[in-house]
């Protein structure tokens, strides 16, 4: 059951029962995750010599993605099929799905994970939430669900997509709560206020996931529905959301330490980075039944701040990730993330939040064009504004990525909305 107080609990407390679990869960993989305990028994790991501090963990091998597709569907669990209430895979691959499993014990501490983000942005039993995650293999739909019910909310299924539904049963329902990714929410928002409806809404506090947020989106998001986006964390593989959600603060994704051991790493050399500095986030589960995990590589990139939060919760905070390693292009030597482009395109005069980030090779190396969205297609017809403009995005994108881009600027509505998480990037290269 949700016990709030342990999201007060001193470092020391917490370091001691992260250390405790920590063994609890190598003893657990030895005695019933086969996959796991031959990847330990490999790097000459055993479950005799319990660790006497949490940074004895660097030696342990990584888990991988790899691992969930190699040992598919099944492999990664450590109990019977007999004993998995709920099957859940990941969204944004192609092929085969990463699966996750749920025992009934995982799935009452999936509930908790989610009271808490909710309970931590202000959610209570008054509020009705509206649920714009897809209901299916994402984690999404049916984790917040679950855990609003916990604490008592009002629950309005809406699932993604039909945006004409979703703004009429927001409205006649009196939803408070907003739960979607942000890219549907920015859509969600444009179409409220292109319908003159925001008065009429009752909307006060979003809850958005399953894909990164920059401040600049969120700022757009916040302007057109009148509301307080806040941002929450988490994977299939680990759980779904939960693992980590801001406060009213902002200032960081508070991690739920007792259930999650967070590190962060050089993507590169493996090798663990000191405190506050920003790399690959590794975390290693708990308490998780079904699918325990040792040191999982999620590839995502932020840092870690352990200092305690205004709001008095002691737990470690994550900056809102800047991308995923796998998903960083490398163009003419220099590391780009989408959402570096996004922070400058957001709020700049006459053009939309809606762009396309287009990778193709000259036959020599990688090269980028950043297709972006106008607000009124009549500057297509006044060719020395449309210079101007162009011209000034892709000097802002060069002060922020150091980097000479081709930049094209293109109709309204020509660039695709996304009803879930949003696709910025076109691979060309070979095509």
């Amino acid at each position: 059951m949700w016990q709030p107080e342990i999201e007060m609990m001193p470092r020391g407390e917490l370091n001691a029962l992260t250390l405790k679990r920590l063994n609890e869960t190598i003893n657990y993989i030895f005695r019933a995750a086969p996959v796991q305990r031959g990847k330990l028994e490999r790097a000459g790991i055993t479950d005799k010599k319990p660790l006497k501090s949490v940074e004895e963990l660097q030696s342990f091998p990584f888990t991988l993605k790899k691992d969930f597709h190699d040992n598919y569907p099944f492999g990664m669990f450590a109990v019977p099929k007999e004993q998995v209430l709920r099957l859940h895979g990941t969204s944004g691959t192609t092929g085969k799905p990463t699966m996750g499993g749920y025992t009934r014990r995982d799935m009452e501490m999936w509930k908790d994970l989610i009271a808490r983000l909710a309970s931590a942005v202000g959610v209570t039993s008054a509020d009705t939430a509206q649920v714009s995650f897809g209901y299916g293999l994402f984690t999404g739909g049916f984790g917040l669900h679950g855990g609003l019910e916990h604490i008592g909310a009002t629950v309005l299924p809406m699932s993604s997509g039909n945006t004409e539904r979703q703004m009429m049963m927001m409205e006649d329902m009196g939803a408070t709560v907003l739960i979607c990714t942000p890219s549907y929410a920015l859509y969600l928002s444009e179409a409220v206020r292109a319908a003159g409806i925001r008065g009429r809404l009752k909307l006060r506090v979003g809850l958005f996931g399953g894909e990164g947020c920059t401040a600049e989106m969120r700022g757009l998001i916040e302007e057109n529905l009148g509301i307080t986006a806040t941002n929450n964390y988490g994977m299939c593989e680990l759980t779904g959301p939960g693992v980590s959600g801001e406060c009213m603060e902002r200032d960081g994704l508070h991690f739920a330490e007792d259930h999650f051991y967070p590190e962060i790493i050089d993507p590169d050399t493996g090798k663990v980075l000191p405190e506050g500095e920003k790399g690959e986030l590794v975390i290693t589960t708990l308490t998780r039944e079904c699918i325990p995990l040792i040191r999982y590589r999620t590839r995502d990139i932020t840092r870690l701040n352990y200092e305690k939060c205004r709001c008095g919760r002691t737990h470690v905070r994550m900056s809102p990730t800047l991308g995923r390693s796998d998903d960083m292009l490398i163009i003419k030597g220099v590391n780009v993330f989408p959402s570096q482009i996004e922070s400058v395109l957001i709020g700049m005069e006459h053009i939309g939040p809606h762009y396309l980030l287009l990778v193709r090779n000259d036959g020599r190396m990688d090269t980028l064009e950043v297709q972006v969205e106008l607000l009124d297609d009549a500057l297509l017809d006044r060719f020395s504004q449309l210079e101007n403009l162009t011209g000034s995005i892709r000097s802002k994108l060069n002060s922020v990525l150091g980097l000479n881009v081709k930049v094209s600027l293109v109709a309204p509505q020509t660039i695709e909305r996304f009803q879930g998480k949003a696709k910025r990037v076109v691979d060309l290269r070979g095509k």
